[in-house]
């Protein structure tokens, strides 16, 4: 949390939280202790699931508890993300379902009932559409329209079959990408992927011509947890030595306003906060940053090295 703080974030999305790290939360938060917000999703099914189904979501100031994170498939790197063709480079496989689609459909429904957004990891294009499907079928089932105010998440939303970024538009679904890890992957994506999947691969600008809202995060401990990196990828799409040139799949860098909205604006809004977090506004929260230099306007190299000067937390200071 103090490195959080450190880099200038004021708000994490923890993803997947067991008791005891609610609970001890909770206890830094009566100790004065916790320098971020902390908007916490339980991970996965049971008894702390079943509690808060009981009791409703927990919507505090410093922490909040009013989602769940789901697993429907690995990581393209061990080749576990789910495909609904084999691996270019390894046809035995076509990656791991890790919870069982029907497991996803009840489970959303649930949620659903009681209040409770849904954050699905996602990564291969068939675990996407199979989310979808299940999002789909939770909101049929409630009586919920298409366009809904629900916010249900796919978290990493990596490769897609291009139909289904209209369906994350038509539903309402938010695509809670990572813009570092296309400047991580692109080494070996094409050769994992083949031509025809890379072009619904890493692509933000997918997502947002179709109408579908992005939120943009690091995806820490997996990456580095440093913010300006990520805005650093989102707008050139390259790696810190500056390739290649011109950028991974060009046509998705995003500008540097998009991108700073998609850690800001966007972040907010994923944890239904937009109201009061995401911008200097009067009236919402006193949560901010002051950097030694203006990312919207240096060079891009100079954004890896910028310093946080101060990060504050509703009016305080809690860095340096």
């Amino acid at each position: 949390a103090q490195e959080c703080a450190r880099l200038g974030m004021t708000t994490v999305h923890d993803a997947g939280c067991s008791r005891t790290e609610i609970e001890m939360y909770k206890k830094l938060i009566a100790a004065n202790r916790l320098p971020v917000r902390v908007y916490a999703m339980i991970g996965g099914e049971g008894e702390l699931w079943d509690e808060y189904l009981k009791r409703g979501p927990e919507i505090g100031d410093r922490l909040t508890v009013r989602s769940i994170k789901l697993v429907a498939d690995g990581a393209m790197g061990s080749r576990g993300a789910l495909f609904w063709q084999p691996y270019s480079d390894d046809k035995s496989t076509s990656g791991l379902l890790m919870m069982p689609q029907e497991d996803i459909t009840r489970i959303a429904k649930e949620a659903l009932a009681k209040g409770f957004q849904v954050n699905s990891h996602a990564i291969g294009d068939k675990a996407n559409s199979l989310v979808l499907e299940s999002y789909q079928q939770a909101f049929r089932a409630a009586g919920v329209p298409g366009k809904n105010d629900k916010r249900f998440r796919i978290e990493h939303a990596q490769v897609l079959r291009l139909p289904d970024f209209q369906v994350y538009a038509d539903n309402s679904v938010i695509a809670s990408i990572q813009s570092t890890h296309a400047t991580s992957d692109m080494r070996w994506a094409a050769q994992r992927l083949g031509p025809d999947r890379m072009l619904g691969a890493w692509a933000p600008n997918r997502f947002l011509k179709a109408g579908a809202r992005i939120t943009n995060g690091s995806d820490f401990p997996v990456e580095d947890p440093n913010p300006l990196w990520g805005f650093y990828a989102a707008i050139t799409r390259q790696d810190h030595e500056g390739n290649p040139p011109g950028g991974f799949m060009p046509d998705q860098i995003l500008s540097r306003q998009r991108a700073l909205e998609s850690w800001t604006m966007d972040g907010a809004y994923a944890a239904f906060e937009e109201g009061k977090k995401g911008s200097i506004t009067v009236g919402k929260l006193a949560d901010f940053l002051v950097l030694e230099r203006d990312i919207m306007s240096v060079p891009p190299k100079e954004i890896l090295t910028t310093k946080i000067r101060m990060t504050v937390l509703g009016g305080q200071v809690v860095h340096p």
